[in-house]
């Protein structure tokens, strides 16, 4: 068996080349292998490489020394998967005792998966004696990889692909353009007549040069009524041309505009209503940009760029029907270059697709570097990284600059070319209007009318091969906007929505699973929250717990089971008017840009200065912000940074009481504050939980003293639930956590002593 035979499992491409022809070589005769999983930790979860396979007869493994063992099916063998705090574990163990173990991180994870499938659906077969079902319900058809049950793709088969926009895309605008169909016709209109206007010119030049100058050039009078007659006539068409083209021009861009305002205001409102899933998968300068820049693109490409395609397509029409009835012989010629040009357009045009969609990802690369660099400045600066962000910013224009030039040398060629073609059409028809005035078929007149026409139909042709460029721009901008409107919240407002009444605060979770793409989070979970009920959630990181939060929020929905506010499952409010009843408090707080006062009003805009002092009061924030310059109308700066941790915090607090929530979330508010600020904080929360259903995440145990019951959670489950006294009493999981925390907290107290006489 040669290494190519191992071609057809996805997983493989993870693994080394030499590591694949050690893996044939591993393999007998008509053995194939069915799943490999990279196990890249060891023991004391340093990087290593190492090897599971899955095959029709066994599990193989080579360890990072290069050692290979197997494992034949056999009664007994069962292989398990689990993860903890971002590291998976592979167990294969039989009856007496556990054979082997692997680590990997969870970028591995979907591979471990199908292993463990692979291998349990041939163990089972060993021990039935039965052939080995393959289920085709939840798999990839092409690597049959399990799935998961909303997903309708493989990850592993499927690539990201970039696909090259479709010019057809830009009627998707329609639907924004269609409030203004009024305005369009108008402008349409005011097009064609302007375009009509325009043209009437060079057939008053025909008769001015037949009748007047060259008559005169052979020695007869000029009249001057039939002079003043062409020229008024001339006069008068530039006039009605200027006249409409400046009407057409005005309204087709005021409409435009407000295309491009709506436009961007339904893309950011579709957005804000995205879930916070959706998020997690996007960076903030692409979507800055897509918003911002593509919007303005497809504003400048409606307002300037289609007006004058419209025109384009008019002038070439009508010149068109001029020139036949002129001369049809000459007309015939001047179409001579049309269909070289309209082959280098087609030729050019899919590569100018696929050019510009993978300029806008590259400068949304661009953008998303500033976007990450700017907000995190203070980071960079502490860990003296300007140089490293420099480069990073220096790559991405660079790989930018690379694009446009692969682009720009396409485009370079095609525009002179274009031009080149139009000035031999030319060419053509005047040596063949030359030949036609020598055999008297026509006067000069007719040509001198007929070459300016037909310098505005090559000059339109032109212009329309030009336009080529913008409208591939322009598709690729419709395409990302639309990316957008097309996505579909995970968390959908309710077909027929229950009206939120009263919130009482009493919440039930029944059998709640929660699922992060394929690693499962939340599993089982049941729990009773009574109304004006504190409850501590505790556990070790990763443990579930924010997922557990974000859920009852409804900032994610679950997979299993219901989560229900006062006996009314939360998927049947309204999204918004759930949230108005949940106060949150984080544990990193987010201030905006404004005064204090605006920052606390956030969740109520139109509370009146003395509401939002009582709030500032109750959350003991009152005394201090009095002590700066502007009082309540002090500015905070971006993410509030002119004010310390625990002043924001007390901020974040005012805000959750001005909207008096029945629910309310602290998820871990004082854990990144000193023990002096946490006394502040801690009376400020005194006032906020009075009276409401609260849920506190918090690290520090001693600091849920006052919390009703305290709820353990260990790997996504509910492990225990009690007051302090008994679960300490019962010596499980949270009695470990708070031993553990007891003796870390000594340690801290000795450092902290050993510092003081350090410095004495």
């Amino acid at each position: 068996m040669t290494p190519d035979l191992l071609a057809p499992d996805p997983a493989l491409h993870d693994i080394p080349a030499p590591l694949r022809a050690e893996v044939a070589a591993q393999l007998e005769t008509n053995e194939s292998m069915l799943a490999a999983l990279v196990a890249d930790l060891d023991d004391q979860l340093h990087f290593v490489q190492g090897l599971v396979l899955v095959t029709g007869q066994r599990l193989l493994s080579r360890s990072p020394d290069g050692t290979w063992h197997s494992w034949p099916y056999r009664s007994g063998l069962t292989l398990k998967l689990h993860d903890h705090a971002g590291v998976g574990h592979l167990e294969l163990m039989d009856t007496q005792a556990r054979l082997a173990a692997w680590r990997f991180t969870l970028t591995h994870n979907l591979h471990a998966t199908r292993l463990l499938d692979q291998f349990q659906i041939y163990q089972t077969s060993f021990e039935t004696g039965q052939p080995p079902q393959l289920p085709e319900g939840h798999r990839c058809p092409s690597c049959k990889a399990p799935l998961e049950p909303d997903q309708d793709e493989c990850p592993i088969c499927t690539k990201v692909i970039h696909t090259p926009p479709s010019t057809w895309t830009l009627f998707r605008l329609w639907r924004f353009a269609k409030p203004y169909k009024g305005q369009l016709l108008a402008g349409l209109v005011l097009t064609l007549l302007g375009t009509a206007a325009s043209l009437v010119p060079p057939y008053l030049a025909m008769p001015l040069m037949d009748e007047v100058l060259i008559p005169f050039q052979n020695g007869q009078h000029i009249d001057p009524m039939l002079v003043a007659t062409y020229l008024a006539g001339l006069f008068g068409a530039a006039l009605l041309a200027w006249g409409l083209s400046w009407a057409k021009t005005y309204i087709l861009a005021l409409v435009s505009e407000r295309i491009g305002a709506d436009l961007r205001t339904t893309t950011y409102d579709h957005l804000l209503r995205m879930s916070l899933e959706y998020f997690g998968g996007k960076r903030t300068g692409d979507l800055m940009s897509r918003i911002g820049s593509e919007s303005d693109r497809i504003c400048v490409f409606l307002s300037l760029h289609l007006l004058d395609f419209a025109s384009d397509i008019l002038m070439l029409v009508m010149t068109a029907v001029i020139l036949i009835s002129i001369n049809p012989w000459l007309a015939l010629v001047t179409l001579v270059p049309l269909p070289f040009i309209v082959w280098m357009i087609r030729s050019v045009r899919f590569r100018l697709q696929t050019g510009f969609e993978k300029i806008d990802r590259v400068w949304s690369a661009v953008t998303s570097v500033l976007a990450d660099t700017i907000p995190g400045v203070r980071v960079v600066k502490a860990f003296a990284q300007e140089d490293r962000e420099s480069a990073r910013f220096r790559e991405a224009n660079k790989q930018n600059l690379a694009v446009n030039d692969k682009i720009n040398k396409i485009w370079s060629v095609f525009a002179p070319s274009i031009s080149l073609m139009t000035e031999l059409g030319l060419l053509v028809v005047w040596g063949f209007g030359i030949w036609l005035v020598s055999k008297s078929e026509i006067t000069v007149g007719v040509l001198m009318a007929f070459i300016s026409y037909i310098s505005r139909f090559y000059g339109r042709l032109d212009s329309m091969s030009r336009i080529v460029s913008v409208t591939e721009k322009s598709a690729s901008a419709a395409k990302r906007i639309f990316d957008i409107l097309d996505h579909v919240s995970s968390v959908p407002e309710p077909t027929q929505p229950v009206k939120l009444a009263r919130v009482k605060g009493r919440i039930e979770l029944t059998d709640v699973s929660f699922r992060y793409g394929n690693r499962e989070v939340n599993k089982g979970i049941n729990l009773t929250i009574h109304p004006g009920e504190m409850i501590g959630l505790v556990g070790h990181s990763g443990s579930g717990k924010s997922t557990l939060v974000n859920l009852i929020c409804r900032f994610y929905d679950v997979s299993e089971g219901s989560i229900k506010v006062d006996g009314v499952d939360v998927r049947a409010f309204p999204v918004a008017d759930y949230r108005r009843h949940i106060g949150l408090v984080l544990q990193e707080p987010f201030l905006f840009f404004g005064t204090i006062a605006e920052n606390i009003a956030y969740g109520k805009p139109h509370a009146s200065r003395a509401e939002i002092i009582a709030a500032a009061r109750a959350a003991h924030a009152h005394e201090f912000i009095l002590r700066l310059a502007q009082g309540y109308d002090s500015m905070v700066g971006e993410r509030g940074q002119g004010l310390s941790g625990g002043e924001r915090q007390r901020i974040s607090i005012a805000r959750a009481l001005l909207i008096d929530p029945r629910i309310l979330i602290l998820d871990e508010a004082t854990s990144s504050v000193d023990s002096e600020t946490e006394k502040e904080i801690q009376n400020a929360l005194e006032n906020l939980v009075k009276g409401r259903t609260t849920i506190a995440i918090a690290h520090r145990l001693s600091t849920l003293h006052r919390a009703d019951r305290l709820v353990v959670m260990d790997h996504g489950r509910i492990v225990e639930v009690g007051t302090h006294d008994v679960l300490m009493a019962a010596q499980g999981a949270y009695y470990n956590l708070y031993q553990a925390q007891a003796r870390n907290m000594d340690v801290d107290m000795d450092d902290e002593k050993d510092r003081r006489q350090d410095d004495q």
